[in-house]
């Protein structure tokens, strides 16, 4: 039997929110060079500060500043950071008190070995160089054997931050089952493949493991057709980050001739307001120079000027 497939995939988005009035001050501190702490109603002085009271849990309303410098009071060492870390090179993750805070705040500290760091050091806020209030204006912490805190540049603007964008971002490697190895691979050969149940002998595209129907495992191939019917569909409208086809456009779910699952792909080559259910579709491929064992093989579907299928022949499916 042939290997299975996999691929490394990243998941990535900007995850915007606004701030409000709590966070929206701290994060305003950190782009000026302060830190803001908040004091809760049994005298703890919390960094960042919660934005309701955990005891009360009114809004918090009574803010103080901070040092910027503190106590580690726990740390653990990373020998081997990743994308995204404070640093790029080892470091440890403490939990730092600030002089005039009762609860510490966890942030990066910058030392050379496990060696260098313990309980009960004295470090400051190392502040980043360009701040724009965001939690890595604090570019990390490092020792402060003077007790001396770092001098801070102006940041230079002065409106309040409202607002913060925070990258999301997810690595893994997927694993195709070889199921689906057979359905990749068979797009590298022009081919769109699926697998048909014993039992029930209904075919499925992309093929599954076993039919989700009866659960019997799904063994035989079977080659299907490139056209198809437009059963559901969504006219995107709205633009996003890393978008690559110019709104509007239609994303549809596809029953091909021969199978008994629609799959989700673009329907272009038509006004977008064009696009209805029953419509009859078909494979658009790339040039075959740029196949590989991908799904974007096929470029998008485009209608096949048919007159468009029974409501009967796809009702199921919708």
């Amino acid at each position: 039997m042939s290997r299975t497939l996999s691929a490394p995939v990243t998941v990535a988005f900007d995850y915007t929110r606004s701030t409000g009035p709590v966070l929206g001050r701290f994060f305003t501190g950190l782009r000026d060079g302060v830190v803001v702490a908040g004091r809760t109603s049994d005298g703890a002085v919390v960094v960042p500060p919660p934005e309701y009271d955990p005891v009360t849990h009114a809004q918090l309303t009574d803010f103080v500043e901070v040092s910027s410098v503190g106590t580690v009071t726990s740390w653990t060492w990373v020998p081997e950071p990743v994308k995204g870390q404070p640093l790029d090179r080892p470091f440890a993750f403490a939990l730092v008190t600030l002089d005039g805070a009762t609860a510490p705040l966890l942030h990066a500290l910058d030392v050379a070995s496990p060696d260098d760091v313990r309980t009960g050091m004295r470090v400051r806020i190392r502040w980043a160089t360009e701040r724009q209030g965001h939690m890595t204006d604090i570019a990390c912490f490092e020792p402060a054997p003077d007790e001396t805190p770092l001098p801070v540049a102006p940041a230079g603007a002065v409106d309040p931050v409202t607002g913060i964008i925070a990258p999301v971002s997810l690595d893994y490697v997927y694993a195709a089952s070889p199921e689906e190895s057979a359905f990749y691979r068979g797009l590298e050969q022009g081919k769109i493949v699926g697998q048909r149940c014993p039992t029930c002998r209904k075919v499925y595209v992309p093929p599954r493991s076993a039919c989700p129907a009866d659960g019997t495992p799904t063994a035989e191939e079977i080659e299907l057709s490139e056209t198809g019917t437009v059963t559901t569909f969504c006219i995107v409208n709205v633009p996003f980050l890393g978008q690559r086809i110019t709104p509007p456009y239609v994303s549809a779910y596809i029953l091909l001739d021969g199978a008994d699952i629609a799959f989700l792909h673009l329907i272009l080559d038509c006004p977008a307001e064009d696009v209805h259910m029953g419509m009859r579709v078909k494979a658009v491929w790339k040039p075959r120079e740029e196949w590989g064992t991908t799904i974007e093989n096929i470029s998008h579907f485009a209608p096949t000027g048919e007159p468009d299928a029974d409501y009967e022949t796809y009702r199921h499916h919708l």
